[in-house]
């Protein structure tokens, strides 16, 4: 099963890592050279590619005959299979264990075990910072904010390198506290929250004041797509004039989900092209069928991602007005691949994404068209939804409203 997630999936070689070596210090290939052993065919680029990893077997042998206790070689696999991830020094790319594998999909179904935080991961600095805490949560009790810097979970040291490893260990036995530290305002504070069954919700939305409607997206995975139009639809109903999309601290998701959003706002036309290194090109077009509801989309510097797709293609295809700040700058898409028959898998980069226009996202972001920054001494708050006293949703109301009023005169 192969997904594009603004993360995604190939094959991965690693073939030695997972060779079973009855060597000794020698080296493989030596040891195939000076023994009676059955052979196989391979091609002299296949023989320079297993040449490569032949200082691992030979690490490999020593281990095996001089390690002072008997070695755990999965262990050292993994290890082995995260540092050779790492060397790309991309904090997008990464190995799942079969656990790992696991909750990762369970995450996109919409119920898991944990305390009931999002997080994203800054790639320029290396920070992680929590971008949602869902409601009636154990983070929500024990009072995470939004906007809290993560920088330790128990043992875990967290940056943007370490942070899925702190999202699995948050993911342990239900009912059993996990230790977090938090900066805030400069300040450490560190909880102790228990583990609890999370149900995320994708999508919520309400009717604001003047028949202007709201949709808070929060990520781009499970049904987001068929709530998200089941929540247009509501509103449309109800008699709205207008639209609001809130993207904030919307780090992303499945780039189909963005692309099945904006068909609803668009009709047939290019939405996006990926480019990968080799100069490949695939482009998403969306379908004749648009509503015309004037549409406002609120966009922070959290928004990433199919985020950026979505805002930033509807608001370049002239659909869209965009209320907030500079968005994050993930213009890139991963595969998520599963590995063998062991139930692992792999995410990482393989493309770079490009507006309809052209134009570049990536270490870049979106510009809205009406920038709105939140005061200093709101930074922390955690606003209910549609609550207008948040300055950024109350200019992108007045921008909806603007835009309804527009549409009325000109009919």
């Amino acid at each position: 099963m192969i997904k594009r997630k603004w993360a995604v999936l190939v094959t991965v070689f690693m073939v030695l890592l997972s060779i079973t070596l009855s060597a000794q210090a020698t080296g493989l290939f030596d040891y195939f050279k000076n023994n009676n052993q059955e052979t196989v065919t391979i091609t002299k680029d296949e023989y320079e590619s297993l040449k490569k990893y032949q200082k691992m077997d030979e690490i490999l042998a020593y281990i095996r005959q001089y390690y002072y206790v008997e070695p755990d070689e999965d262990a050292m696999q993994e290890m082995a299979i995260r540092g050779f991830l790492a060397g790309l020094e991309d904090p997008y790319t990464y190995y799942y264990n079969a656990e790992e594998w696991e909750q990762m999909w369970a995450d996109d179904e919409g119920e898991y075990g944990g305390i009931g935080i999002q997080m994203l991961g800054n790639y320029l600095d290396n920070t992680v910072f929590i971008t949602r805490v869902f409601k009636d949560t154990p983070a929500e009790r024990a009072g995470l904010l939004r906007g809290d810097q993560l920088i330790r979970v128990k043992d875990i040291m967290v940056d943007a390198t370490t942070m899925q490893t702190a999202v699995n260990f948050m993911r342990g036995e239900l009912e059993t506290a996990v230790e977090v530290e938090v900066l805030r305002g400069g300040e450490s504070l560190i909880f102790s929250i228990p583990r609890a069954i999370i149900h995320v919700n994708r999508v919520e939305y309400m009717m604001l004041e003047e028949q202007v409607g709201y949709i808070c997206l929060y990520e781009f995975a499970g049904d987001c797509a068929q709530a998200f139009e089941n929540a247009l639809n509501e509103l449309i109903e109800q008699g709205a004039k207008s639209l609001i999309v809130d993207l904030r601290d919307n780090g992303g998701g499945w780039v189909e989900d963005a692309v099945n959003i904006a068909d609803l706002f668009l009709d047939e036309g290019l939405l996006f092209y990926s480019e990968d290194r080799y100069g490949n090109k695939e482009e998403s077009y969306t379908h004749d069928g648009k509503t015309n509801i004037p549409l406002v989309m609120l966009i922070n510097e959290y928004s990433a991602s199919s985020s950026e797709i979505l805002s930033g293609s509807l608001r370049d295809l002239g659909r869209a007005t965009l209320v907030g700040v500079n968005s994050y700058g993930k213009g890139i898409i991963q595969y998520v691949v599963p590995l063998g028959a062991d139930g692992d898998g792999v995410q990482f980069t393989v493309a770079q994404y490009y507006l309809s226009s052209g134009k570049e996202v990536h270490q870049v972001g979106v510009e809205p068209d009406i920038i709105v920054e939140i005061p200093e001494d709101m930074g922390s708050v955690y606003m209910q939804t549609g609550d207008l006293s948040d300055p950024q949703l109350y200019a992108a109301w007045e921008a909806a409203q603007n835009a309804a009023e527009s549409v009325e005169s000109a009919e």
